[in-house]
This record gives C-alpha cells, sequence and structure tokens, in this order.
C-alpha cells in the first residue's frame, strides 16, 4: 500500500475505460476514495460500481466542484486523465485544433485554478496529469495532439516550479502506446510508432505508484522514452533526422 493515497479523495477524469480506470481501480484498490468522471456517464457507473466508487460524469473541465461534494468537501489528488488523440497537420480544421487545446490542456488549467486555493492553504495536494511521450517528443501525423501534449506537460512542469515548496505535489505521466480505444484510433501511424512497443493500462498504473512511492515528477512507463529524451534534447538535428525518417516511412506505407 502507498501510505499518501490511504483514504484519500480521489478525482479521474476520463476514466470509462482505458488508463483512467486503470488508475481509478489501483487508487480504489490502495484504499483512495474515488470519483470517476467520463463524459459518458454509462461508463462512469460501471467503473464506479466496480471499485465502490462515485460516478461523476460530465464534461472535465466542469466537474471540480461536484467532485469535490461528492468527496465530502476535499479533493486530495486530482487526475487529469482526459485526453484527445487528434490527429491532422498544420491543415486541421481550427475546430480541431481549438477541441485538442480546450481537452489537453484548457481542462488541466481550469482544474487547477479551482484546486489551487484549497490546496495552498492547507499545504497539501497532489496534481496528477495524463501528458504522453509525445509532449516530450512528438507523434507523426498529429500535429494538434503533439503540440497541446507539450502544452500539457508544460502546464504540470509549471505548476510543479511554482508550488512544490508550498506543498503540491505534480506528477506527469507520459507513455508512448497504451491498449486503449485511443490507440485503436490513432490509425497507421499509431500501427508504425506506437503499437509495437504498447503495454496495458495497469502497467501504467504501476508506474504512477511507484513513481508517487519515490516522489518523482516525471513518471516513464516507458523507460527508454528518457533516452529518445535525451537524444533530442542533446543533438535535436540528429533526432529530427531520426523522426523525418519515421515520417517518410509512413508516408512510404501509404499512411
Amino acid at each position: 500500500m502507498v501510505e499518501a493515497v490511504q483514504d484519500a479523495g480521489v478525482v479521474v477524469t476520463g476514466a470509462g475505460g482505458g488508463i483512467g480506470a486503470a488508475l481509478a481501480r489501483r487508487f480504489a484498490a490502495e484504499g483512495a476514495r474515488v470519483v470517476v468522471n467520463d463524459l459518458d456517464a454509462d461508463k462512469a457507473k460501471a467503473v464506479a460500481d466496480e471499485i465502490g466508487g462515485t460516478a461523476v460524469p460530465g464534461d472535465a473541465s466542469t466537474i471540480v466542484a461536484e467532485a469535490r461534494d461528492a468527496l465530502g468537501g476535499t479533493v486530495d489528488v486530482y487526475c487529469a486523465n482526459a485526453g484527445l488523440a487528434s490527429g491532422g497537420s498544420e491543415a486541421a480544421p481550427e475546430q480541431v485544433w481549438a477541441l485538442a487545446w480546450d481537452v489537453n490542456v484548457m481542462a488541466h488549467v481550469r482544474a487547477a485554478h479551482e484546486l489551487l486555493p484549497a490546496w495552498l492553504e492547507r499545504g497539501s495536494g497532489r496534481f496528477v496529469s495524463t501528458v504522453s511521450a509525445a509532449g516530450l517528443l512528438t507523434m507523426v501525423g498529429a500535429a494538434p495532439y503533439s503540440v497541446t501534449k507539450h502544452g500539457a506537460y508544460a502546464f504540470a512542469e509549471w505548476l510543479s516550479l511554482t508550488y512544490r515548496h508550498r506543498g503540491v505535489k505534480v506528477h506527469a505521466i507520459c507513455p508512448q502506446g497504451v491498449r486503449t480505444d485511443m490507440l485503436a484510433g490513432t490509425g497507421s501511424a499509431g500501427d508504425l510508432v506506437l503499437k509495437p512497443t504498447a503495454i496495458e493500462p495497469e502497467e501504467v498504473a504501476d508506474a504512477l505508484f511507484t513513481g508517487i512511492d519515490e516522489d518523482r515528477f516525471l513518471i516513464l512507463p516507458h523507460p527508454e522514452v528518457a533516452d529518445y529524451y535525451r537524444a533530442r534534447a542533446g543533438s535535436p538535428d540528429r533526432w529530427l533526422t531520426s523522426m523525418n525518417h519515421i515520417q517518410q516511412k509512413w508516408e512510404a506505407d501509404g499512411r
């Protein structure tokens, strides 16, 4: 058991399936009281019923107050997990870009805005951001996703550096492929880049709990991402050339 989450009031957004459901199950197993959020009310209820939690369906940007009430007035851990895997290039419609920005970044900002006053007043709180390795690196064929996941990572990083001395702990989870419906929706780009090393959602939850226990900001369910991140920082042009080779292979395979 991870002592830090026992009897904690936890909110997990986008928890009707995939990584979110795995996180909700793990928090419940560790003794937390869990609010399960999802746009799909039936899926939220199914997971909540399974783990003895409370379903609070709806837009993740708007449910903090209701979730807080459901937990008796206090949110100890907030998992900003809901996300969109928006594909496309610079030519993607503006509404695609806007929705990706709203879900992948601004939902995190709005939640933090609601949560931080109470956390700072009492000197504790934990914000978990499900980002993606795309937030550290990039993803071929998915400009809106890549750009907004960079934004989600940047916001989590900013929260941590700004408030860690005031008791707020932040974790950024950055997996590569995870066997979820979202991966299935990435099409040929996901098949090429993500599927060969894809892991189960439960492995992402395991990585988070190891990170919580070790008090680490950056959570890498695929450890090799650390090497890719170092290569990107140490030799950007070499790294971009390598990524461009993947882009060319994707194009040659018919996209």
